[in-house]
This record gives C-alpha cells, structure tokens and sequence, in this order.
C-alpha cells in the first residue's frame, strides 16, 4: 500500500492592505512648482516592521520616507506607512521571519509605489516612481546590524 496523505503547502494570505499613515508636503508651493534647470535630489529611506496579530497572522508595515530638495530648498517631502496583514500556515518556524520581513513586503510594495507617485502627482510634481526594492538585501542588512560586533 501506498501512502496518499501529503504535507500540507505552505501557504502566504494576504488578509488585508492599508494606509496607516500618509503625509504629503509641499511646503514652497507656489514657487516650488516651476522649471528647473537641473532635476531635483531626491533620497528616500525604507524601512519594514512586523508584529503578531494572531497565532498565524502578521501585521507588516512597511514605511517609505522621501524628501526632493533643489540645492537646499525643499520641493516635496513625504512618508507612507503602508500595512497588510498576512496569514502563514504551513512555514517552518525557522523561515517565518524571513518570509514576513522579504516576501509581505515585497507584495506590499507594488501598492505603496502607487500610492507615493499618486500623491506626489497631486502635489503638483511628476509621478516619482521609485525603483524595485530588494528586500532580501534589506533583511540581510538587518540581520548583519543586529549581530554581536566580532561574531560573523
């Protein structure tokens, strides 16, 4: 006799996608609105938290911070925090932080993306479409600040 029975799939839900916290200034407006010669510096920062909201759901809040400046004048700043909750089931423990801090928000992202060139198209600007982000490198980074100084 053969055995049927399988291990169950792993499994990654998202249960639900939200804005927590969206600012959007454009603090010289009118005079930050006209042509420039040169393309403004733009810096953003990014940053992903993750707390338990149940046995298995995660809530991930990914938070995206951007400021455009020409020479020392602020054109536009903005932060997002942009959240979802996610089911896991079937994930080996040893892989839950990883699949919470590289693969929610990497399907977070696609919609805080929009939400940013949308809101900084309102302020009067082109759309800033920021590039891909590579949370995999992001979490290693993470995981590289947090050790002990002389133990790799």
């Amino acid at each position: 006799m053969t055995d049927t029975t399988q291990a169950p799939l792993p499994s990654l839900t998202t249960l639900g996608q939200y804005i927590k916290d969206l600012s959007f200034e454009n603090p010289n407006a009118p005079a930050s609105l006209g042509p420039r010669e040169n393309g403004p510096n733009i810096s953003i920062s990014v940053n992903v938290n993750a707390k338990q909201a149940a046995e298995s759901d995660f809530e991930v809040e990914l938070t995206l911070e951007g400021k455009a400046l020409d020479g020392s004048q602020i054109l536009f700043q903005f932060e997002l925090v942009f959240a979802g909750v996610f089911r896991l089931q079937n994930i080996p423990a040893e892989n839950v932080q990883a699949v919470i801090m590289i693969e929610c928000p990497r399907l977070l992202f696609p919609f805080a993306r929009q939400i940013i060139a949308d809101a900084v198209r309102s302020g009067g600007f082109p759309p800033l479409l920021i590039d891909p982000i590579d949370f995999s490198a992001l979490y290693r980074q993470r995981l590289a600040e947090m050790e002990p100084a002389g133990t790799a």
